[in-house]
């Protein structure tokens, strides 16, 4: 059997609640992909909790192994940056290729490009 750290109780509070935010704001983003109807709907809510949520998370990390190993540990920034960057990224790449196939087939609601200018003359 895996027996907890021991933790000061000051810094098993911040952890313990870090933790629970990070996984209710991830919890409520998945509810969030559940609850929208359309595609173009869905891809806001995921990566909204899934970036807060894991910064949340990696903050109750880097504050637990920090007061553990008496020295601060900020490897887990570089997972955030990571994650920060991808999310976003693949939010992108999966909405064009979902407006690419929509259009190519016809389909009745795709979202518009915005408002057309017309050129000046």
């Amino acid at each position: 059997m895996i027996q907890g750290p021991d933790l000061p109780t000051w810094a098993a509070v911040i952890v313990g609640l870090l933790l629970l935010t990070g996984a209710t704001t991830t919890l409520i983003g998945t509810l969030g992909l559940l609850q929208l109807k359309s595609f173009y709907e869905r891809v806001h809510a995921p990566t909204l909790g899934t970036t807060l949520g894991a910064a949340l998370i990696l903050a109750a990390s880097m504050v637990s192994f920090s007061v553990l190993q008496s020295r601060p540990v900020i490897h887990e920034i570089l997972i955030g940056v990571f994650v920060t960057l991808t999310t976003p990224v693949t939010l992108m790449l999966l909405a064009r290729a979902a407006i690419y196939r929509d259009r190519s087939e016809g389909a009745s609601r795709v979202p518009t490009d915005g408002p057309r200018r017309t050129p000046p003359a």
